[in-house]
């Protein structure tokens, strides 16, 4: 029997999280889920522990962004796919959300009308079909995860089967983000143009400023982040997530080896655009805006430098890139604004120099742990990863 030019090794799934880990976890979820509701609406103004709405807003908003990050670590960290185009997921389960929450306004709008004001000021006579449903909670989020998932499924099909990989790409997302936004800019396409959506009122019935209202988005926020997390973690520790890796490292030997990348990829893709939509759902109640400039493409190399900060491969190492980037954009755009960009270039610059692991990385490497080296494209022999190995007597 013909033996094929190559074998890919799969070892048995991979422990989802150390008992430490679980420990961990499960002290976080109580922490914040108990003791953020008894800080924002217990504890009195003023105390040292009390939580403003402006904190849980700051810190809800960089949980949305480090969801995104994770999801984007997701395919550029285990399966080689450097997106420069999140951010028009991120945006696009933004306005899903943002469609009924217009529509959640009702006639407390500034023309009290059925129809968003920005439709009323642009002379619309009636919904478009697109916004038809709306007006229920459970219709927008399935559109949070629909739009999102469909277009990248579509993307990715037809890239993926064309073998477009690379810089090419990376490219090819940008481009395509850069062209949603200049739609999105359009009045005529009916998601409120340059302005977008804003003004909220309420979501599910409740006052959307109230604090009450903040806490359960910042926990709900909180959760989402922990369930994708483990779900991440849950792939990448499979045998699934071990093809995946393999793909990143060898696509070609794992071609040779009776494996077809196209389905693997697709659905880590397609996966990872649904937890962006999310993030971007999550996010708009709690900033209250959503416009075409969530779609730019330095948005999405925002993304790319959160990741890279954090330590890609890694899973955790991009929330951490997330907090430690946002937290200095909001102290260093307070101090000095015009010189912000110039500092998140030159972090980029320097970690990709120096610390080719992220920060993540770097902790681990000082406190004796391994850290599997993703950033060239190959994993750590031995580490658990899979290793594509040819037949007996071939060394190549």
């Amino acid at each position: 029997m013909a033996q094929p030019p190559f074998s890919l090794d799969i070892p048995a799934r991979m422990p989802l999280l150390s008992l430490r880990g679980w420990s961990v976890l499960a002290a976080a979820v109580l922490l914040v889920c108990a003791g953020v509701p008894v800080c924002a609406l217990v504890v009195p103004a003023g105390h040292p522990l009390h939580l403003s709405a402006y904190a849980l807003t700051l810190v809800g908003k960089i949980m949305c962004y480090a969801l995104a990050a994770l999801a984007l670590d997701l395919v550029w960290g285990y399966c080689g796919i450097l997106s420069l185009g999140h951010g028009l997921f991120f945006a696009l389960g933004g306005y899903a959300m943002g469609m009924y929450l217009m529509r959640a306004i009702g006639h407390d709008g500034v023309y009290q009308s059925d129809l968003p004001d920005f439709m009323v000021f642009l002379d619309w006579k009636e919904l478009p079909w697109f916004w038809h449903g709306t007006g229920h909670f459970a219709w927008a989020a399935l559109l949070v995860v629909l739009v999102p998932g469909v277009l990248a499924w579509l993307f990715g099909f037809f890239a993926f089967r064309s073998r477009v990989k690379g810089v090419y790409l990376s490219i090819i997302t940008q481009a395509m983000t850069y062209a949603a936004m200049l739609l999105f800019f359009r009045n005529e396409t009916g998601f409120g143009g340059n302005n977008g959506f804003t003004d909220f009122k309420r979501i599910l019935g409740f006052p959307i400023a109230a604090v009450s209202t903040r806490t359960v988005l910042f926990v709900a926020t909180f959760i989402a982040l922990v369930l994708a997390f483990i779900a991440c973690r849950a792939i990448v520790t499979s045998k699934f997530g071990r093809v995946v890796t393999a793909i990143r490292d060898a696509e070609a030997r794992v071609m040779f080896s009776g494996y077809s990348p196209l389905g693997y990829k697709l659905f880590v893709w397609t996966f990872s655009a649904v937890l962006c939509g999310i993030a971007g759902a999550l996010y708009v109640p709690q900033v209250g805006i959503i416009n075409p400039g969530e779609m730019s493409p330095g948005n999405s190399i925002e993304m790319a430098v959160w990741v890279a900060v954090g330590g890609r491969g890694t899973l955790a190492g991009p929330i951490i890139g997330a907090f430690l980037v946002n937290g200095a954009k909001t102290v260093l755009t307070a101090w000095v604004p015009e010189y912000w960009l110039f500092v998140l270039g030159a972090v980029f610059v320097l970690v990709t120099l120096f610390l080719p692991n992220g920060v993540l990385g770097l902790l681990r490497g000082r406190s004796g742990w391994s850290v599997r080296p993703a950033v060239d494209g190959r994993a750590d022999a031995g580490a658990g990863e899979p290793a594509v190995t040819p037949p007996a007597g071939d060394h190549a």
